[in-house]
């Protein structure tokens, strides 16, 4: 039964919601959190092309 209340990185889950009544917002940590996967980045780009070449493709078979 124990081994149900740990996820991957082995860590336990938390089971005290009481204890986050008063302050339900994010985790200090979470939101000091450095960005270093710049994936917001990527997919901004990604969507600019991929509607660009969707832009010549609909002029190109139009």
């Amino acid at each position: 039964m124990e081994q149900d209340k740990t996820n991957s990185s082995k860590t336990t889950m938390e089971t005290n919601y009481a204890k986050h009544e008063d302050n339900p917002g994010l985790p200090k940590v979470a939101l000091d959190e450095k960005d270093d996967k710049k994936v917001g980045f990527t997919i901004h780009w990604s969507i600019i092309v991929a509607v660009i070449a969707l832009a010549i493709a609909y002029f190109f078979f139009r």
